[in-house]
């Protein structure tokens, strides 16, 4: 598309932010270009703001992405001139990623650069010399090989990021073959971009391989990625999951394509403590411990059972929904930086704000499948977003209005004539598998109390869940209310329909996990729908801005419907080829 200069979206400022004009005719792909280099702070109607920050363009250096090209980007899409100090920096910021590299020479770690300046600046700097032996050379600085992680950690701190090519040890031996029939009778074979994904984080077996993170939507296969890495590899494997259903859902895709059979591969959790060549935990039974006060390291029996880390000859460990990886585990993954780690995450947001973290320990993002592309491929179904603005009742009014901090924020969220726009949508969608989604047990308990419909909280068993699972996909079951424990790894291929009636806060990531639950491909092109229920001018709409933003990025419009428009508006059903709907 050729675009006069006044048409371009983009007016770059010197403090590296960026303003993106929604209206253009060169939004999309201007909005395609920044992702790449850049991170969404705020999506208004009209004017959305992107900020260049120092991760942001060490990530895009680690998949590849250069000085030339992000400049470029910038100046095709930008209305005015480029201001010289963001270039500068742009420039600068790039080249500090890999000019330092951490190789194994012999039997030592060394920390190495052509920049001799650089090498002595780094030698002497106070975050850096704990975890330095010694300077065997002008270029080289000789590293205690069980502070690796450390030092990355510090480096990234002070703004020299190294690129980690100290290779690996090999795990315990494992070998197995991917089905081409799955044991359910169903063909299978992987699809392009989980190739390319498992190719990006392998690269070919060499030291430049072996960490990073794989960034792929909800329902788009990052199990199987996953799964690929494995078979890559051959190679013993520690996989950590959300949940104890999460880890039987790998336990069942491994067993169902791949030849593992059931004692190669083990659940350790709450449940069971199965230690076998394949092994699938979960977050909660690695950081289960009584506590000892603030400023324990973290060793001995604070996690008992982080010694998993230590009970196989690991030779991958799979971190599944990388972006909620507990502190705990951090610590121990900067003590194990000689094994493999892959993450897999639908986005690299944590609201904790330790991206820097899964950057240094697990690795920088190796691959990254746009939301959109994916489902214009038709791998996730084309959705649809909804914000619908509820007023709050007259008599509710005075009360939000002297509440503060999270009492207001609950007044708002429980908003009690969100239930009635609940069940109009739940009306409107009477042929569609619908989620009901919540933060706040007591809103859900009152919904599933009014409606009969089956709830699942994190007090239901997992055998209870499973069984309501089965029955949902069954069609048994139309409408499930869930609380957060929905927000991961439920395999629902047939619900379409989620509506949230309150969030956690601002969770972005919270919100691209829970449209994902309904981003599986659906059959005749039936639209995915995904519904926010917020209160009209309150904080609770606040923080539904600030958890769309994610999804704003990947390209995803939320259509703003007012309560009083409820009755007279109708759902689309069916997406066609070209793109737009029919009803």
């Amino acid at each position: 598309m050729t675009t006069t200069v006044s048409q371009r979206p983009l007016i770059i400022q010197s403090d590296k932010s960026i303003l993106l004009e929604v209206d253009s005719p060169a939004f999309e792909a201007a909005r395609d270009a920044l992702a790449g280099f850049a991170d969404l702070e705020k999506s208004p109607e009209h004017i959305h703001t992107y900020r260049i920050t120092p991760l942001s363009l060490w990530n895009a250096a680690s998949s590849g992405l250069g000085g030339d090209a992000v400049i470029e980007a910038l100046k095709q899409y930008s209305k005015y001139p480029l201001p010289a100090n963001v270039e500068t920096d742009i420039r600068e910021y790039l080249s500090r990623y890999g000019r330092l590299k951490l190789v194994r020479q012999g039997a030592d770690l060394a920390l190495i650069s052509d920049d001799v300046a650089l090498i002595r600046e780094i030698a002497r700097h106070r975050e850096i010399q704990p975890h330095i032996l010694g300077q065997a050379d002008p270029h080289r600085l000789t590293v205690d090989p069980a502070r690796r992680g450390h030092i990355k950690q510090a480096l990234l701190v002070i703004g020299y990021p190294a690129e980690d090519l100290a290779g690996y040890v090999d795990g315990a031996a494992l070998s197995f073959e991917l089905r081409h029939t799955s044991r359910h009778g169903r063909e299978f074979s992987l699809r392009g971009y989980q190739t390319q994904a498992a190719d990006a984080f392998h690269a070919g077996g060499g030291p430049v391989g072996g960490s990073g993170v794989i960034v792929l939507p909800c329902g788009a296969g990052k199990t199987i990625v996953g799964i690929a890495a494995m078979h890559k590899l051959q190679m013993a494997t520690l996989i950590l999951t959300t949940n104890t259903v999460a880890a039987r859902q790998w336990m069942d895709e491994l067993l169902d394509k791949t030849s593992l059979q059931e004692d190669q591969v083990g659940e350790y959790s709450g449940l069971r403590k199965q230690v076998r060549p394949v092994t699938v935990a979960t977050y909660q039974i690695m950081t289960y411990g009584r506590k000892l006060g603030k400023g324990h390291n973290g060793k001995g029996s604070q996690f008992p059972h982080l010694a998993l880390f230590n009970e196989q000859n690991w030779g991958l460990i799979i971190y599944d929904e990388v972006h909620l990886l507990p502190a705990p585990v951090f610590r121990v993954t900067a003590e194990i930086q000689a094994r493999r780690r892959l993450g897999l995450t639908a986005t690299l947001v944590r609201e904790d704000g330790r991206q820097g973290d899964v950057f240094s320990l697990i690795g920088p993002k190796k691959y990254d499948a746009p939301w959109k592309d994916l489902e214009q491929q038709g791998w996730i179904a084309v959705a649809e977003c909804h914000e619908v603005r509820i007023p709050l009742p007259d008599e509710m009014r005075l009360d939000y209005a002297l509440a503060d901090g999270q009492e207001r924020y609950r007044l708002a969220a429980e908003n009690p004539r969100k239930l009635d726009v609940l069940a109009k949508l739940v009306e409107k969608h009477s042929q569609d598998s619908i989620l009901i989604i919540g933060m706040y047990l007591s809103q859900l308990q009152h919904i599933a109390r009014e409606y009969h419909w089956p709830l699942i909280t994190g007090q239901t068993g997992v055998r209870e869940r499973q069984r309501l699972y089965d029955a949902f996909r069954r069609g048994e079951i139309r409408c499930l209310v869930v609380s957060k424990v929905g927000n991961f790894a439920i395999d629902l291929p047939d619900a379409n329909v989620a509506i949230q009636v309150s969030g956690t806060f601002g969770s972005r990531q919270e919100e691209a996990q829970r449209l994902g639950r309904i981003l599986r491909p659906k059959e005749q092109s039936l639209l995915a729908h995904f519904y926010g229920l917020v209160s009209r001018d309150s904080v609770d709409q606040s923080f539904a801005a600030k958890r769309q933003l994610f999804l704003t990025e990947q390209g995803y419009h939320y259509e703003i419907i007012y309560e009083d428009e409820i009755d007279d508006w109708h759902p689309r059903r069916h997406s066609v080829v070209d793109g737009s709907c029919e009803a």
